[in-house]
């Protein structure tokens, strides 16, 4: 369990995440360690998009009582958070708004509850749950019912990482020993691995999110060199691989809306690859000096990414790419586009006489006003034709 309480910021940042809040008011939640002043906890805190940072004063703490944290979850609504520790997963409520948020314990059914999960992740619609643990048991559920899908003890030697399929169809799962499955979440039953040289070993892995194309990406130690390379989920046939982050990458992490990828890699730098030309849009050397990434999470409304490392703990970094176009800005072009139109036909209107330039006979009418038109709707199109 926990309880809560004011208690000094002192542990080392071992996970970090956003949670989701309406009018993209996001919070961040982060977990420390255990010190010899203060016991491990989470903490909430605000983020403010004008300033591009987190405040110095969170908003709850949450102190653990069963260990540091090892990996957290937060559901695409906000209102579920789920944690791991040495000991197992427990279940978190977000329950107010504003300076009155608390942390309540909710039960987890037992098999959720035991053992040290390396992996937590929830679909993108969050109807499904899994669990990736350090002796490679995978489990996945339902949500919120947690009705087991999926109860494979030896699904890997010992979980890397793991990820959704955008309609939550399917689950990838990779393994300490550079191996990576593909499970089949509404049936429960493994379906493929991923093809691999003798010399690659899989690491990392995120699918694709834009809604377009179907691919899983995935970070790949291939003899001595580092790519990422992409799978095509609909035959699962590797389909080509690019040399981006140049270097061994810690963790992988796709945005919201697919527009881009996010590398960290073991000594600090921060690359962010835009997914339709596969390249590098933005690079933060030595984000983390000299220090291993252990986590990067895509902001849900802005172009901002969280990093965090033990040493320097957590980044807030605002990237460096095109901006995209807010409603009322769409709304507005259109609106502009409109009354641009209907000047450049007055002005048209009122300037060309091709049709009114034949010889005006005895008892022909002249060029007649723009509101002759408006005004009489009843007026007969081809009168004017059979007098002339």
């Amino acid at each position: 369990m926990g309880i809560s309480g004011d208690v000094p910021q002192q542990g080392l940042v071992l996970v970090a995440s956003w949670i989701r809040r309406p009018d993209n008011d996001h919070l961040v939640i982060v977990g420390r360690s255990r010190t010899a002043a203060s016991p491990p906890l989470l903490e909430i805190s605000s983020f403010s998009n004008k300033t591009t940072s987190i405040s110095n004063t969170p908003k709850e703490n949450f102190i653990l009582d069963d260990g540091d944290p090892v990996s957290i979850a937060v559901h695409p609504s906000g209102d579920d958070i789920v944690y791991s520790t040495s000991i197992g997963c427990k279940l978190l409520e977000l329950h107010g708004r504003e300076e009155s948020i608390k942390l309540v314990p909710k039960s987890l059914p037992l098999p959720l509850a035991v053992g040290p999960q390396k992996c937590l992740a929830f679909s993108a619609d969050g109807s499904r749950f899994a669990t990736g643990g350090k002796d490679g048991h995978l489990r996945i559920f339902e949500w919120p019912s947690l009705r087991m899908l999926l109860d494979e003890p030896q699904a890997h030697k010992s979980f890397r990482d793991m990820d959704f399929s955008l309609d939550s169809e399917f689950l990838a799962s990779t393994s300490i020993d550079g191996s990576a499955h593909v499970w089949k979440t509404n049936d429960g039953v493994p379906l493929t691995s991923l093809n691999r040289d003798s010399d690659e070993k899989i690491e990392c892995c995120r699918f694709s999110r834009d809604g377009t194309k179907p691919f899983l990406f995935c970070t790949v130690q291939k003899g001595g060199k580092a790519v990422t390379a992409v799978w095509d989920i609909s035959t699962w046939n590797k389909i080509g691989h690019k040399r981006l982050l140049r270097k061994p990458a810690s963790v992988l992490s796709v945005s919201v809306d697919g527009k881009y990828l996010a590398l960290g890699s073991n000594d600090g730098d921060l690359c962010v690859i835009q997914v339709k030309k596969m390249e590098i849009c933005h690079f933060s050397k030595r984000l983390h000096l000299g220090t291993c990434i252990s986590s990067i999470d895509f902001c849900p409304s802005e172009r901002v990414a969280l990093s965090t490392s033990s040493e320097w703990g957590v980044m807030v970094t605002k990237l460096n790419v095109p901006a995209d176009w807010k409603d009322w800005q769409i709304y507005l072009l259109l609106l502009v586009l409109f009354l641009v139109s209907a000047v450049v036909f007055y002005i048209v209107f009122e300037n060309s006489d091709s049709f009114w330039n034949f010889p005006i006979g005895k008892d022909q009418p002249a060029k007649p006003k723009l509101g002759a038109f408006l005004q009489d709707p009843s007026f007969p199109g081809d009168q004017s034709v059979s007098e002339l």
